[in-house]
């Protein structure tokens, strides 16, 4: 968190927290109502001070307010940044996969150490390159090999993935 959002957050301490503004794509964006955020500098604002409550709740501490932010999916999404490197759309990277899954969309959800990330889907189609068994079996076990291990991938259905993974995609 920022040093200056940590003062605010001294001098005001009672900012009533804000819902329904902030949104996070399924691509790692972030949008307001009138459309994505483009400033580079707001985007790595809002990245640095991107936290979560103890129940799952994730939000933005913008000074001394907490802006909650609606999920399209996953609290983060996951890019690949080169050939067997991933990094978080706040620009963490990610040393370690522990899970993998894939729902019925064929969406691919990885457990990391930052948590639960949907992989941009322009990304897919490399990771797919690794994986082992036939995808579109829904019952074949498929493996994914990364970072020097064979990672089964399990299957989840789209709804399921926020209660798995203890987050609220819409945070009131």
């Amino acid at each position: 968190m920022d040093e200056a959002v940590r003062l605010a957050l001294t001098k005001w301490p009672d900012v009533p927290s804000c819902t329904g503004w902030l949104r996070l794509s399924r691509r790692g964006e972030w949008w307001v109502p009138e459309g994505p955020i483009r400033h580079a500098g707001l985007r790595a604002f809002i990245g640095r001070n991107y936290l979560a409550t103890p129940d799952g709740r994730w939000y933005f501490q913008n000074g001394p307010q907490q802006v909650f932010v609606s999920l399209d999916y996953t609290p983060s999404i996951l890019r690949l940044v080169a050939p067997g490197q991933l990094e978080t759309h706040t620009g963490l990277p990610v040393m370690s996969i522990s899970e993998a899954w894939l729902d019925e969309e064929g969406s691919l959800v990885l457990r990391s150490e930052h948590g639960a990330a949907l992989l941009d889907d322009r990304d897919l189609p490399a990771l797919c390159e690794l994986m082992d068994g036939n995808l579109e079996a829904p019952d074949g076990p498929i493996t994914l090999n990364w970072a020097g291990q064979q990672l089964p991938v399990g299957r989840i259905q789209r709804a399921e993935v926020p209660a798995r993974f203890s987050f609220n995609p819409n945070p009131a």
